[in-house]
């Protein structure tokens, strides 16, 4: 399939093309002839822990008992009332998802009845997917390209729009935004889109979550992923946050089983037990805090390579030269990092890490430098 750069085509075009995303770890298994297990994948920036063994356990237990034989609770109501429970928020003003790309879809709908749409860039491709499912307007604003090292930061663009799309922390750059900046933004559009995929991975996130302000703001839509944050993007499992009425009138138009018995199971396990999950989080946070100062003082030392600052477990490289062949060294090497073509206002000269163990930080950094050497 040809690559495109979607800096370089409009938004009727952008209908048709197929955008990039991060995690293809088993076409590149299949390729090298390897075990998924043997490919580094960097390119998709979910946790390098195992899920935990809690959710396995249960998992198990669905299978033994073939809960699964059985169609799943169409209204979800016992994984909303956990969800409801872990954040303190209604019901009916949460809605499960496939995923966060689901409801990345219906925000999307939501955003085409109010007008004009604008996506900061450098950005997830998935909102323009998921707003040209509707014909919806959109255009770009673009973010400045270097920040400070510290978070979080005050939301630096206020685009002349009705609906505007947030990513926080923002995905690619890993910039976290600092809450009171983004709820100015709440008085200001017809609708704010938050998402908040990567919030719970990073450290002192939560305190930036505009969950609390669902209560208050019946134009703001805060979506949430937990695949990232426990390493189970196969069972694609998420939720939204935001006004009863609107969910209550994407849900009439949803697939009537949008989540299988398995992501169900797995929510309500996994944020049912508080103290577990604090525990997790813990982890990963110091996971994070650890491995980003080492790798980044790692790749510092290349020559004409950039490490720009990151909140979370991803951040951006940036080259005086294209990294398209500092890339296919590395998949042949087995190791996979995020080229960022399809990132508008982003191009070949630019890349994105996620981190992993050390043992595996430790080979991802002696290649990266390798492939400068060839």
């Amino acid at each position: 399939m040809e690559e495109f750069n979607i800096n370089n085509v409009d938004n009727q075009s952008m209908k048709y093309m197929t955008f990039k995303h991060g995690g293809n770890i088993l076409t590149q298994a299949k390729k090298l002839n390897l075990f998924p297990s043997e490919i580094i994948d960097s390119s998709a920036s979910l946790v390098p822990f195992k899920p935990p063994k809690l959710l396995l356990d249960s998992l198990s237990s669905e299978i033994k008992t073939l809960g699964f034989r059985y169609y799943p609770e169409r209204n979800l109501n016992n994984l909303r009332e956990i969800i409801g429970e872990f954040h303190q928020i209604n019901i009916d003003n949460i809605m499960p998802g496939n995923g966060a790309s689901e409801l990345i879809t219906w925000a999307g709908y939501e955003a085409s009845k109010f007008g004009l749409s604008s996506i900061p860039s450098p950005g997830f491709v998935d909102y323009e997917r998921s707003l040209n499912c509707w014909n919806a307007r959109f255009d770009y604003s673009e973010l400045p390209k270097n920040w400070s090292n510290s978070f979080p930061q005050s939301f630096p663009i206020q685009p002349i729009c009705d609906v505007l799309w947030i990513t926080n922390p923002h995905n690619p750059t890993g910039q976290l935004w600092d809450k009171k900046s983004l709820e100015i933004l709440l008085k200001k559009y017809k609708l704010v889109i938050c998402d908040e995929a990567f919030l719970a991975i990073t450290p002192n996130g939560e305190k930036e979550s505009l969950i609390p302000l669902t209560k208050i703001y019946d134009n703001l839509l805060v979506i949430r992923s937990l695949t990232k944050l426990f390493n189970i993007a196969g069972l694609r499992l998420g939720y939204i946050i935001g006004s009863s009425e609107k969910l209550k009138n994407w849900n009439i138009k949803r697939d009537p089983w949008p989540l299988n018995s398995f992501a169900i199971k797995a929510g309500i396990e996994l944020l049912s037990n508080r103290m577990f999950y604090e525990e997790w989080t813990k982890k990963i946070h110091d996971w994070i805090r650890t491995e980003k100062d080492w790798v980044s003082k790692k790749l510092s030392k290349i020559k004409n390579l950039k490490v720009h600052n990151s909140s979370t477990n991803f951040f951006l490289i940036e080259s005086k030269f294209s990294l398209s062949s500092n890339i296919n060294f590395l998949e042949n090497k087995g190791i996979l990092i995020r080229e960022c073509t399809s990132f508008r206002s982003l191009d070949k000269n630019w890349a994105r890490i996620s981190l992993q163990t050390r043992k595996n930080n430790k080979v991802l950094c002696r290649e990266i430098q390798n492939s400068f050497k060839k």
